[in-house]
């Protein structure tokens, strides 16, 4: 027999060919008990002993074809519940790289291996009213030799009332009708410890052909069954919750396709103050590990006096609470940029908005206001990467005023500055996780690579003719399967 697997790879998938080879054995051992069965079948069907090895046999045949079937279902693993929803999604060709999760498949409940060995028989004389039980089925029925062996009459009394009509049925198509018996039951022992009993059994003929006897083997099959129903629970659970997360991933996707800007390609803003023409793009990068969205944003916004609103953000967690979560800044974002208010004093609002939620939460976030009229932009940070201006092809990060992260600590003050642009100026706003994570939170050398392999796209930029076709050369360099992250990239070229 081959070894058991290692305790350390009880969680891991197991190999499908280890599984194949299992399957094949426990084909192979069935044919072989069955086998043995129908050898015993032949020969004396008087002889005890021989009833007992068919008997026997009979229950090898049984727990073999559960064995066969549980590995053909470690095999073949959980079903897949979400498939057919997950391709319908809105926005599904963007995140179907993070629309499944490997489900693990439970581990066999120890208490299942002892279940293995505990049977007992027993032969009910019709004729004499005889009664004959093995010791381990005395154990079985928590009895003793001076307590006496059940007969027919006293049994059921044993077995749970709803249980009760199942022996009955059986013992009477036995004993009338000659058919085998194969049921199943709970007793209730002395002790008050409910078992579960497995009954195998079939009718001892005279020669006239009138049944003289029943004999039966019974097996205590508790743990076994238990363990079924564990598995059984947990696979249920296991699959509850693969739903629920799908359920909530669609509701994250759906949420953040409403609030985030539907741009298809290049957004041009026209400004009234002055011959400048702003050009925008924008993607969001989904994770590919991740089941759910993140709440990563980018947003622009024309405002009233002109200028416009340029943002970018991130909100920490995932899923349905970190969407809402971004969806309720974006709002009050927009709401207090019509109103006038310049970069810091937006961030300080939004700062103040995540410290008196209900669920506090960290967020980084980067506002830029562009004002046409004379070429300036202002802009404020919390906790996040600066803007990054090219200009004739080379790059470089704008100088970052002091921001703490959104939510971090109570009456934050945000710095703002401002940057005089050129026409023909190419501005990058990104947020953290373009490039995957090593581990733990996002690393400074992260977030510097990140920089750097941006700055060095900037001749590939220059030669770029749209905003468009500059994020396709992100997505393309940073599109990366490895990334654990969502991240965002809002690229606006000035004219």
């Amino acid at each position: 027999m081959p070894p058991h697997l290692h305790e350390d790879r009880d969680t891991a998938k197991p190999e499908p060919g280890t599984v194949d080879a299992l399957i094949s054995q426990t084909r192979q051992l069935r044919g072989k008990v069955d086998a043995v069965r129908r050898d015993a079948a032949t020969e004396d069907e008087e002889d005890p002993q021989l009833r007992w090895q068919r008997a026997l046999c009979d229950l090898a045949v049984h727990q073999l074809d559960d064995l066969g079937a549980h590995l053909g279902q470690l095999r073949d693993g959980l079903p897949d519940l979400g498939h057919r929803e997950a391709a319908a999604e809105p926005g599904a060709a963007v995140h179907a790289a993070r629309a499944s999760r490997e489900v693990p498949v439970p581990a066999p409940v120890p208490g299942a291996v002892q279940a293995l060995g505990r049977a007992g028989s027993a032969e009910w004389n019709l004729v004499t009213d005889g009664v004959q039980w093995s010791e381990e089925l005395y154990r079985i029925f928590g009895r003793t030799r001076e307590d006496g062996p059940l007969t027919l009459d006293e049994l059921p009394s044993w077995l749970f009332a709803e249980d009760q009509q199942t022996l009955t049925a059986a013992v009477t198509g036995c004993l009338v009708d000659a058919r085998p018996i194969d049921c199943e039951f709970r007793i209730v022992r002395p002790d008050g410890a409910v078992r579960t009993v497995h009954m195998v059994g079939e009718p001892v003929l005279d020669a006239a052909g009138a049944t003289a006897s029943m004999w039966a083997v019974l097996r205590d099959v508790s743990e076994l069954r238990r363990s079924q129903r564990t598995l059984r629970e947990t696979r249920d659970s296991l699959q509850r919750e693969r739903q629920i997360a799908q359920t909530e991933r669609r509701l994250a996707v759906e949420l953040q396709e409403a609030v985030l800007p539907p741009w298809r390609g290049s957004l041009r803003f026209p400004q009234e103050g002055g011959p400048t023409t702003i050009d925008l793009a924008a993607h969001y990068l989904p994770s590919s590990t991740g089941a759910l969205v993140g709440g990563d944003w980018y947003d622009a916004l024309q405002l009233p006096d002109g200028s416009a609103l340029l943002t970018v953000g991130d909100l920490t967690g995932h899923g349905v609470s970190a969407t809402s979560g971004m969806a309720m800044l974006l709002g009050a974002l927009r709401g207090m940029a019509m109103t006038g208010l310049d970069p810091a004093p937006l961030l300080g609002g939004l700062n103040q908005l995540l410290d008196s939620s209900a669920q506090p939460a960290l967020g980084s976030a980067l506002c830029c206001r562009y004002r046409p009229e004379d070429r300036s932009l202002v802009w404020a940070q919390a906790g996040h990467p600066a803007p990054l201006l090219f200009r004739d092809g080379t790059g470089r990060p704008l100088d970052a005023p002091e921001g703490v992260l959104l939510g971090a600590t109570s009456g934050a003050q945000y710095g703002q500055v401002t940057e005089r642009l050129l026409p023909g100026d190419l501005l990058v706003l990104h947020t953290d996780g373009l490039l995957p994570r090593r581990s733990g939170p996002v690393a400074a050398s992260d977030a510097a690579a990140a920089v750097r392999h941006l700055l060095g796209l900037g001749p590939r930029f220059a030669r770029a003719r749209t905003p468009q076709e500059c994020v396709r050369i992100v997505v393309e360099e940073l599109g990366t399967p490895e990334r654990e992250d969502d991240a965002c990239v809002l690229i606006a070229t000035f004219h």
